[in-house]
């Protein structure tokens, strides 16, 4: 293939879409209104880090030497130029959805926002004194004096920046402050007094807006504008080869909230004086500015009240109780005579638990072995782990501490970890640990017999009730023997070459074995025999995969895809991707298992992994992609790409128009296959 002419979509500008499909859920009237309301946030808070790493970055490109630039495979004005213009439209949209759609919606059922020129006297009285009981330590009112007095803005703080104007000696002097909204302290949404039958609210921005007279006496307050200052956030440590990683990142951590500006929110009502005033005393520039409407930091929407009304929310799929692990007398036992996989967040989250409480009581258990690179702030399973050691248990943690966002918490578990006497590894230096895995020794018989939990998603209870992963209990010596490889890895860094036979391992054989399946697939195709490839993963973005799968299309394999987020790989381009079909699906749950299922002459090589295809997860990662033997779960994941390849509600079509057009025509049966999960799976426990 002629590299100049591939079709390839920009990683950002495919997550853009991505971030699209998010907005599309929260002005979808068929979403219950407070789901729509929380769309609103996970599509604001998206678009926070985004701008914190990927935009920050492009930001730094456009410094570098032309040398440099020449280097990369596209030029970063255009791509910072594109993304701006994406996301103006979007954050048009977005304020649309919200003030002709939500906010009309809220009424309907007696939830009224209020702005402070919607106050009645009661009211009034009550956002004034709230003002002087609670915000009045925190508002920070600094007037501004061009190089004299200049004020940090925090990152990602709200401020309003106010017009005033100074009437001394009969002369209109026009002058600028800045005030802070204090909702790093404070709810976002403060609830009024209210006739029965009826709830008003209003946001802390506007109690802040009616008090502005107090803070700035004697002067006139001519109006006001919310802005907010997105900053830095990327560490730059992923390419750093010597010296001490981890007190690197301890120290990068400060640096985090101080970095320069990548992003300066402004409110588009606002006008050019006075956003030229912000520009002069911030020192930003055009590739700062993002118009946005009243509001900023919309992820505050995950607060909102919801004032009883239980209604206006999804129908609730209660965890379904996995009995043949939670109910077993012998945990080991049964997961020695059958694998078993659970089905996050449709399965209960305490099959894995359990694992690690009875392997912490368990006098038969020796050893512990576990890695992690996202843990929640409370974690059953770590508890576990440090009840473990004082059993007389050896237990070994890895953890990953570049997991973006994650570095503080990441430390601060390893420190705790340490301190219980387990044996705590950290990163290696331009590398990252991805895998999610956990291995138990166990002497049965007098032999040493090792159990694995294998799976796509982190050790955390928290995000295993909202993401959508696969977790394989199994005993089966072909997996846990190389599940311990990969602990020696780690364990002895620049130790000896691991040879893998069933394990698909980053770092190792991921790549080359995932290339080899798709030329076969590509060989059997031009043979005329039966060829295809399903895959399901978060993003698609490595060049020489999708090129691959470009070459495995036009050889006639038959390619089914489901990939939630990145897709830089461009479906229905003639010569290249006609006979490929992708979908996206976005719903209550976060789709978040990677599957691969390659045909094999129709002895089907099933594999989940912790792997997207990206660059990093198949180049500079650790990452285990491991294979399905037991008959009875692969049918239940050949059934589960069946059941979301069916969707036509929440899913959509992913095309070189980047439309995302819903799925579903006019006389289609909805299918939506989270629902459809939830209950398939439901029935298959019933039939234990």
């Amino acid at each position: 293939m002629d590299e100049d002419i591939i079709p390839y979509l920009h990683r950002d500008i495919s997550w853009l879409s991505f971030n699209y499909r998010v907005l599309q859920e929260a002005k979808d009237p068929n979403v219950p209104l407070f789901e729509q309301i929380k769309f609103l946030a996970i599509y604001s808070s998206n678009l926070n880090e985004f701008f914190r790493v990927r935009v920050a970055n492009h930001r730094n490109l456009l410094r570098v030497g032309k040398k440099t630039k020449k280097q990369l495979e596209f030029e970063p004005k255009e791509i910072i130029n594109e993304i701006l213009d994406i996301v103006n439209s979007q954050q048009e949209e977005f304020s649309k959805i919200f003030e002709k759609q939500i906010i009309p919606a809220l009424r309907k059922y007696k939830i009224y926002a209020l702005r402070r020129t919607d106050l009645n006297k009661d009211q009034v009285e009550f956002v004034e004194k709230y003002f002087q009981d609670n915000l009045l330590p925190f508002v920070q009112p600094v007037l501004l004096r061009k190089e004299k007095i200049r004020p940090f803005l925090n990152n990602g703080a709200l401020y309003l920046a106010v017009w005033l104007k100074d009437n001394i000696k009969n002369k209109v002097k026009n002058e600028f402050a800045v005030v802070k909204i204090p909702s790093d302290h404070l709810p976002r949404f403060v609830q009024l007094p209210s006739p029965k039958g009826r709830n008003y609210l209003i946001m802390l921005d506007d109690i802040v807006r009616h008090s502005l007279k107090w803070l700035f006496p004697g002067y006139d307050i001519e109006d006001s504008f919310s802005i907010k200052l997105t900053r830095d956030a990327e560490l730059y440590i992923d390419d750093e080869f010597s010296g001490d990683l981890v007190s690197k990142i301890k120290q990068s951590l400060n640096k985090r909230n101080v970095g320069p500006a990548s992003r300066f929110v402004y409110d588009r009502e606002m006008p050019d004086m006075l956003l030229n005033v912000m520009i002069r005393n911030f020192n930003l520039n055009k590739y700062d500015l993002i118009p946005e409407g009243r509001y900023h930091n919309n992820f505050d929407f995950f607060s909102f009240p919801d004032f009883g009304y239980n209604f206006l929310k999804n129908l609730p799929l209660p965890p379904l109780h996995y009995c043949p692990l939670e109910d077993a007398k012998d945990i080991f036992k049964e997961i020695a005579n059958n694998d078993h996989l659970i089905h996050l967040p449709y399965h209960s989250y305490d099959s894995v638990v359990r694992f690690f409480k009875k392997a912490s009581k368990d006098p038969m258990v020796t050893h512990i072995k576990i890695i992690l690179y996202r843990v929640g702030s409370k974690s059953k399973v770590m508890q576990a782990l440090m009840e473990a050691v004082e059993a007389g248990k050896q237990v070994t943690a890895f953890i990953e501490v570049k997991a973006r966002f994650d570095e503080k918490a990441n430390l601060e578990w390893g420190e705790k970890l340490e301190k219980a006497g387990i044996k705590v590894y950290y990163s290696f230096p331009g590398l990252k640990v991805h895998s999610k895995i956990a291995i138990i020794r166990r002497i049965e018989n007098n032999e040493p017999k090792t159990y694995a939990y294998l799976s796509t998603g982190n050790f955390n209870e928290g995000t295993a009730k909202i993401y959508s992963d696969l977790g394989l209990f199994t005993a089966d010596e072909r997996l846990t023997s190389e599940a311990t490889k990969v602990f020696s890895v780690l364990e002895l860094k620049k130790g000896q070459h691991h040879e893998f036979e069933h394990l698909l391992v980053g770092q190792f054989n991921l790549r080359q074995k995932l290339v080899e399946f798709i030329d076969i697939e590509i060989k059997n195709a031009t043979k005329g025999k039966p060829a295809s490839i399903t895959l399901k993963m978060n993003s698609l973005q490595d060049q020489v995969m999708i090129e691959k799968l470009y070459e495995a299309d036009q050889a006639g394999v038959k390619i089914n895809m489901i990939v939630r987020g990145i897709c830089s790989f461009v479906p229905g381009i003639k010569g290249f991707s006609s006979n490929t079909r992708v979908i996206s699906i976005v719903d209550r749950f976060l789709e978040h298992a990677r599957i691969f299922v390659f045909h094999n002459s129709g002895n089907e090589r099933i594999y989940c992994s912790s792997a997207d295809w990206m660059v990093r997860n198949l180049s500079y990662r650790i990452e285990t992609t491991f294979p399905i033997f037991d008959k009875d779960i692969r049918t239940q994941i050949l059934d589960y790409l069946d059941i979301q390849l069916q969707d036509n509600v929440k899913a959509r079509i992913i095309d070189s128009k980047g439309a995302n057009k819903y799925k579903m025509t006019k006389n289609d049966l909805a299918f939506r296959s989270q629902e459809e999960m939830y209950y398939y799976l439901k029935r298959r426990l019933e039939t234990i």
